[in-house]
């Protein structure tokens, strides 16, 4: 294994974790797309590492195997019986939001929710994330606009979370 790849396995393997992720919405999926992906990269490696950003394509790598992985899933295993977890009942109104958008994103079609991901969570603009997805600024814009819309729409058509009661003995009662 080339040194160089050692050191950049070694440096930027949390952050591919992290992005993979939340990408993939799974850590266990996510270290097999990032150890898939860290196998051919290290095939390949002479040639990524002479380009000017060797962990933007890497992680552009890994955008496209969840993608095919996505696409895999989708042909072997029926929709009717693949359904997103429940998310698990906290108390703390944070928590129950970060849930919901989890499921809701889990949801989008691959190419959205990684511009979201690629968008939000890393921080991006939209002319990296186009070299990423190999696409135009324009096509990262519609998928944002279009994962946008259908989030607020499956957002607001949820539950909201009920306020907590204030105790009879609270000194605000009455007031």
């Amino acid at each position: 294994m080339p040194a160089d790849f050692e050191e950049f396995v070694a440096q930027r393997l949390p952050a591919l974790l992290r992005f993979g992720t939340v990408l993939c919405g799974d850590p266990g999926t996510a270290e097999d797309v990032v150890q898939e992906v860290l196998i051919r990269a290290h095939l390949k490696w002479r040639r990524i590492s002479r380009y000017d950003r060797p962990e933007q394509y890497v992680r552009r790598m890994v955008v496209n195997e969840y993608v095919s992985l996505r696409r895999r899933l989708w042909r072997w295993v029926p929709a009717a019986t693949v359904e997103p977890a429940e998310p698990v009942p906290d108390p703390a109104t944070h928590h129950a939001e970060r849930a919901a958008l989890d499921a809701h994103l889990a949801l989008l079609p691959p190419r959205q929710r990684a511009v979201l991901v690629l968008r939000f969570y890393v921080g991006m603009p939209d002319g990296e994330i186009a070299e990423v997805l190999g696409c135009r600024p324009a096509t990262v814009r519609g998928h944002v606009s279009r994962a946008l819309a259908t989030l607020r729409a499956r957002m607001s058509d949820a539950r909201p979370v009920p306020a907590p009661r204030p105790r009879a003995d609270s000194p605000l009662e009455g007031t």
